[in-house]
C-alpha cells in the first residue's frame, strides 16, 4: 500500500530553521577556509579542520531539522543511532577532504573540480545515509532521476562555495556565498526528498525501533551552538576574519611557495623620515 508522505508537516518552520543552520555552518566554514589562506602552513590545517567540521555539522543538523517535518500518515518514524551518527562522520570527513584539497591547492580548475565533487558527494552521502537510518513499517523507494538531480545540485553548490571561499575578500563576500550555499544545500535536500515514496507493509503494529528525530537532534544542537559561539569569538577578536586581508609577512611567505594559491599582498609600510614608524597590519 502506498503511504501518504508529507515533508512539511510543520509548515515553513522546519525549512526555514534548517536553512538557517545550513547558512550558519557554511558561513563559519567558508570563513575559516578563507582565513586558512592568510596564515602560515603551521596554522592552515587547524583552520581547515575547523571549517570542515562547521560545514559538515551545519549540513547534518539542517538535514535532521528538515526531517522533523517529514511524516508518513499513520506510521511512526524512528532513526537508528549508529547509522545516523555515521552520516555525521561521513559529512565531516568528505567535506574535509574537499576543503583541504582547495585549501592547499588553491583556486585551480582541477583542485576546484576535485574538491567540489568530493564535497558534494559527501553532502549527498550524508543525506542518503541518514535516510537509510530511518525505521518505519514500510519500504522507502526513490526515483532515480530525481536522486541524480539532487547529487548534481550538491556537487555544483559545493564547487561554487569552495570557489568563493578561496577568493580572499571581505566577510560580506563570504556571507553572500553562505546564503547561496545554504539555499543550494536545502534545495538538494528537498529535491532528494521529492524522490521518496513509501510502500507500507501490511501490518503497522509495534514499534519500528530507534529514536525519534527530536531525540536524535536535541543532543547534537550543542555542537552547532558551540560553533556559533566560536564564530562570534573569532570574528570579534580576529580582525582578519572581518577584513579579509592577510598579514604581509604571511602573504610573502605564501607567495614564495611553489603552487601556492594566489592571495593579495599587503606591502611593507614605508617609513617617512621624521615620523614614527607605521604599524604593520599584524599590530592593528
Amino acid at each position: 500500500m502506498q503511504g501518504t508522505v508529507d515533508g512539511f508537516s510543520y509548515g515553513l518552520v522546519t525549512p526555514v530553521v534548517a536553512y538557517l543552520m545550513a547558512f550558519l555552518g557554511g558561513a563559519l566554514g567558508l570563513r575559516c577556509t578563507t582565513r586558512s589562506l592568510l596564515v602560515m602552513n603551521t596554522w592552515r590545517a587547524g583552520w581547515l579542520a575547523l571549517g570542515s567540521a562547521a560545514i559538515g555539522s551545519g549540513i547534518w543538523t539542517m538535514h535532521f531539522i528538515a526531517m522533523m517535518g517529514f511524516t508518513v500518515r499513520g506510521v511512526p518514524i524512528h532513526y537508528d543511532q549508529p547509522t545516523t551518527f555515521a552520516s555525521l562522520g561521513v559529512a565531516i570527513v568528505m567535506v574535509g577532504i574537499g576543503v583541504f584539497i582547495v585549501g592547499y591547492k588553491g583556486a585551480t580548475g582541477p583542485a576546484l573540480f576535485t574538491g567540489g565533487t568530493i564535497t558534494g558527494l559527501g553532502v549527498a552521502s550524508m543525506h542518503y545515509l541518514g535516510m537509510a537510518g530511518m525505521r518505519l513499517h514500510g519500504t522507502i523507494e526513490y526515483n532515480t532521476f530525481t536522486v541524480g538531480a539532487s547529487v548534481v545540485i550538491a556537487m555544483v553548490a559545493a564547487t561554487a562555495a569552495l570557489w568563493a571561499a578561496v577568493q580572499v575578500r571581505g566577510i560580506m563576500w563570504s556571507l553572500g556565498a553562505s546564503l547561496i550555499m545554504g539555499l543550494a544545500v536545502s534545495g538538494m535536500h528537498y529535491t532528494g526528498m521529492a524522490a521518496v515514496s513509501v510502500q507500507l507493509h501490511g501490518s503497522a503494529g509495534g514499534s519500528p525501533g530507534g529514536d525519534s528525530a527530536a531525540g536524535i537532534l536535541a543532543p547534537m544542537l550543542i555542537g552547532p551552538l558551540c560553533f556559533l559561539l566560536l564564530a562570534g569569538v573569532v570574528v570579534m577578536f580576529d580582525p582578519l576574519m572581518v577584513m579579509g586581508r592577510p598579514d604581509w609577512r604571511d602573504a610573502r611567505e605564501a607567495a614564495a611557495r611553489p603552487g601556492a594559491p594566489a592571495s593579495p599582498t599587503v606591502p611593507r609600510p614605508r617609513r617617512v623620515p621624521g615620523r614614527p614608524s607605521p604599524r604593520t597590519p599584524q599590530n592593528w
